[in-house]
């Protein structure tokens, strides 16, 4: 077996490079690792096999793109949390500390994840339409770099008074609602946002939240969005806020829209989404169920 260390050198600030993770791997006895790059795959990827380990270090985008590889190859997924927000490590409990991410991969627990397809692309975290995508559209911002993962926040509210919203219709396997919303987020694990907590959610359970923002006055926009800070989870419905379940969903726009999946533009509407349930083996001791059950 051999362990890839898919590298990502401008995830988060910088400093969790291969260097840094091939010091913490090699201390628990991993040393048949080869460093790779998503953007020069053409030179490595045929020589992964099922079997072997893809260790992605970087944000949501890098664990994208090596979740990928590991579908086509039967290869397994494993995290070293390098990126700004880290939402999908969140979702398997991954430690902080990096002795103990290397000890979990030494180990090596399995999984089995769920992984949301959307036409030719792949998302295990999130899907944005509307106001959403901003923060991943401005992902080589000053304000993402000083305020790391909390320029999520701070990209919408410099953003969401000149938001009027769009008209859409979403459609899910048990219901339709149409309107006009500020913001369409499709997850497919329990966190997004720089860990806004989905009530009801987990990694595992063949679902897709999707969680819809109405426009709303400035005042009551930013009431919703500090409560959802506070509470650390995003509410079921409330005037503003919209939560349904389902394995798939479609969104269709008057006009078009931006879509961007795991961090990275996707294209435009219309959007389609259905989630395989249990697709991918990941690394981790366990897959978090977050907050309580609708």
């Amino acid at each position: 077996m051999t362990h890839w260390l898919v590298d990502s050198p401008g995830s988060g600030d910088g400093t969790r490079n291969a260097d840094f993770w091939l010091e913490h791997l090699q201390a628990q006895g991993i040393s048949d690792v080869e460093v790779c790059h998503l953007d020069e795959q053409n030179q490595w990827r045929d020589r992964v096999s099922k079997g072997d380990c893809l260790m992605a270090a970087g944000g949501d985008g890098t664990v994208n793109g090596a979740a990928e590889i590991c579908l086509e190859t039967g290869a397994v997924l494993a995290i070293l949390p390098s990126g700004t927000a880290n939402d999908f490590a969140r979702n398997l409990n991954i430690p902080a500390e990096p002795e103990q991410v290397a000890r979990l991969v030494a180990e090596g627990p399995i999984q089995h994840i769920d992984v949301a397809v959307a036409g030719k692309r792949i998302f295990l975290n999130v899907a944005h339409i509307g106001l959403g995508t901003l923060p991943a559209r401005e992902a080589d911002s000053p304000t993402k770099k000083w305020l790391g993962k909390f320029s999520y926040v701070a990209t919408l509210f410099r953003q969401i008074g000149e938001q009027r919203g769009f008209h859409a219709e979403i459609q899910t396997d048990k219901s339709a609602m149409k309107g006009r919303w500020l913001s369409i987020a499709i997850a497919s694990g329990a966190f997004f946002g720089g860990g806004h907590e989905i009530p009801g959610a987990s990694a595992d359970d063949g679902q897709l939240n999707l969680i819809a923002v109405k426009p709303r006055p400035l005042l009551q926009l930013l009431f919703a969005f500090l409560m959802v800070r506070l509470n650390g989870e995003t509410p079921q419905r409330t005037s503003t806020v919209v939560q349904v379940k389902s394995p798939v969903c479609q969104v269709h726009t008057q006009q078009s829209k931006s879509v961007t999946v795991d961090g990275d533009e996707a294209g435009t509407t219309p959007f389609e989404a259905v989630c395989k349930k249990g697709a991918l083996r990941v690394i981790g001791r366990e897959v978090v169920r977050a907050g309580r059950a609708m």
